[in-house]
């Protein structure tokens, strides 16, 4: 059997420090394990183009192994080359990359590792939060380049304590998020979702659901994006969205770069209109050079606190989402169900309430 793994290369860092495993020189810790049990396995960091590794050994390859930060985009038309295709697993949370509707046609099951960095990419929502509602870039930029001047700074720093702060989305994330907000004495907590949370769930936060959209919008000082990527989140905040927020907002979007048009985000932070900008996901990843939220900035300079795709992928991380992924694949080659938890699609069908056309 053929199994194809797309990582990104770690370099000199993954030579220093073995627990990189998301990495191509240290393959998720599951190479030897499956050539030792005589499997063919190509790993590989080129993704792009139909002359990539990526697309050329996609051909044969009976499962693919990609993750959220570095992942290969397993179109209708790339799929359609996979004649031995019959599991995607995603090494990490997030399976967009992958087009699910065409996934059921072939009725390939696609598969992820539920929750193996809720935890990390809750953390990196509040790290984010507090850059940008403090004005901190700006800040350490300042001392960096060797100068001190507090008002400049200042002027547009303040206090998360007293906000209003809201999540779309009260999923795993969302939800270790409005946990962890509850400590700093925002004003209220908000949240929207589809669906609602479980009963002792719901008791266990102090935060209000709120019946439409367009009220988390109005209402907030702080909005944190934490849904997934599909039919109906796609390009969501987008110019109409952001002229619902009041002035001045701060907007954080962990979830996936494509839930935010591209152009309505920089346009609105340029004016003032939104405060800040901050997360770690792109609508193409790896971003080009030239990707405009790369240097977008608010008037008075700051405001920008986007980072690589990296909140889901720290060490700790990485050894869950590689754990998950090699008892993924244990499970296929010894004919045993699949974790519901870790399940996508499957059988031609969605198996996740997370996925699909959803209101």
């Amino acid at each position: 059997m053929k199994v194809l793994i797309v990582l990104y290369s770690g370099g000199q860092a993954a030579k220093e420090q073995p627990r990189l495993l998301g990495t191509t020189e240290n393959k998720l810790g599951i190479y030897d394990w499956l050539v030792k049990a005589g499997h063919e396995v190509v790993v590989t960091d080129d993704k792009e183009g139909p002359n990539s590794a990526f697309q050329k050994n996609i051909v044969d390859a009976e499962i693919l192994v990609t993750t959220p930060f570095h992942p290969g985009y397993l179109t209708k038309e790339v799929m359609d080359k996979a004649k031995n295709l019959k599991l995607c697993v995603t090494a990490g949370v997030g399976s967009d990359h992958i087009d699910l509707n065409a996934a059921n046609a072939r009725k390939i099951t696609v598969a992820e590792v539920s929750g193996s960095n809720v935890v990390s990419v809750a953390e990196h929502v509040i790290m984010t939060m507090l850059v940008l509602v403090r004005n901190f870039v700006p800040a350490h930029e300042q001392i960096i380049a060797h100068k001190w001047n507090v008002a400049q700074v200042a002027r547009d720093a303040y206090d998360l304590e007293g906000k209003v702060i809201g999540t779309i989305g009260c999923g795993r994330i969302g939800y270790r998020v409005l946990q962890r907000l509850e400590a700093f004495n925002p004003k209220e907590l908000l949240w929207f979702d589809y669906t609602d949370l479980p009963a002792d769930a719901a008791k266990a936060i102090n935060a209000r659901r709120v019946a439409t959209l367009d009220e988390l919008l109005s209402s907030c000082d702080v909005i944190t994006v934490n849904c997934p990527l599909h039919e109906g989140t796609r390009g969501l905040i987008n110019k109409a969205a952001i002229a619902k927020m009041k002035k001045g907002v701060w907007l954080i979007n962990t979830a996936r770069g494509a839930i935010c048009d591209r152009m309505a985000v920089v346009e609105a932070l340029e004016s003032g209109h939104l405060a800040g900008y901050g997360g770690d996901v792109w609508d193409v990843q790896p971003a080009p050079a030239d990707h405009p939220w790369r240097d977008m900035r608010a008037p008075n300079g700051n405001g920008n606190a986007m980072v690589a795709h990296y909140s889901g992928t720290t060490i700790d991380a990485q050894e869950r989402y590689a754990n998950g992924t090699k008892e993924i694949i244990d499970n296929y080659l010894q004919g045993k169900p699949q974790n519901p938890a870790n399940i996508i699609v499957e059988n031609g069908d969605y198996a996740s309430k997370a996925y699909g056309q959803r209101k």
